[in-house]
């Protein structure tokens, strides 16, 4: 829940100065009241043509009477290729279960939105050695409502006790629990090399190169680093 017209417009231009041609895909996962603004300020910038526009969440219902809501057919009206789901910090505040993002994931393909599904451990969860259950539950969810299609997902690894912190799992931490990921999506699809998987654990640019060169991260889901363009800049270009 950041941001802001001026503050919007400001990162916008910011990144359009620096960006040049990124050897990554990169979106910018934007608050609903913000999509319209964003939307603009993308179409009226050539140098940001290579940027996405993502939504932070997405009802699971398809429309009615759902106030506060936002469907995923008004986010494919405004533009967006992404929704996160799932994200830890609904999870936590706002009581989401496997079963609601799983249906959230549903609502957003439906709409032709690639979901971002989050994933991840609480510090006691991990303490406890229960990282690989925890994570596992929480994408069989997702696999199981929407299995004919769960080669258009994106995965997103987001260890709580990693998230606004500073702190963040070693790049062998991070790698552990995304090869089991991997291995969970091989077992439910033959395309599961589709699926990308990111780390979201408090990605910066001092720690961006070392975790994006492990084999099985193939890129982040970036926190406040993103907020400031320099340091987000600086995270894509050590994209491989």
């Amino acid at each position: 829940m950041n941001g802001g017209l001026a503050a919007n417009r400001a990162l916008l231009d910011a990144l359009a100065q620096g960006l040049g041609k990124p050897s990554c895909e990169v979106a910018v996962c934007v608050p609903a009241a913000y999509l319209g603004q964003v939307q603009s300020l993308k179409a009226g910038k050539p140098a940001l043509v290579a940027i996405e526009i993502g939504a932070q969440d997405v009802s699971a219902q398809a429309s009615g009477a759902y106030t506060g809501e936002v469907s995923a057919a008004m986010l494919h009206e405004l533009g967006c290729r992404y929704t996160i789901v799932g994200h830890s910090e609904r999870r936590q505040y706002h009581f989401e279960t496997d079963t609601l993002v799983a249906d959230k994931a549903r609502a957003a393909l439906a709409c032709g939105i690639t979901p971002i599904v989050c994933v991840g451990e609480t510090l006691a969860e991990r303490e406890a050695g229960h990282t690989e259950e925890v994570v596992k539950r929480q994408l069989a969810a997702v696999i199981h409502v929407n299995g004919h299609c769960i080669s258009e997902i994106v995965v997103a690894y987001e260890p709580v006790w990693a998230i606004g912190t500073g702190k963040t799992a070693s790049p062998a931490e991070a790698q552990a629990v995304h090869a089991v990921l991997r291995a969970q999506l091989q077992a439910a699809t033959d395309q599961f090399a589709r699926v990308k998987i990111l780390y979201g654990g408090s990605m910066n640019a001092g720690n961006a190169q070392t975790l994006l060169g492990q084999p099985d991260i193939d890129g982040g889901l970036i926190g406040g680093a993103s907020l400031k363009a320099e340091e987000f800049l600086k995270i894509i270009a050590a994209a491989p």
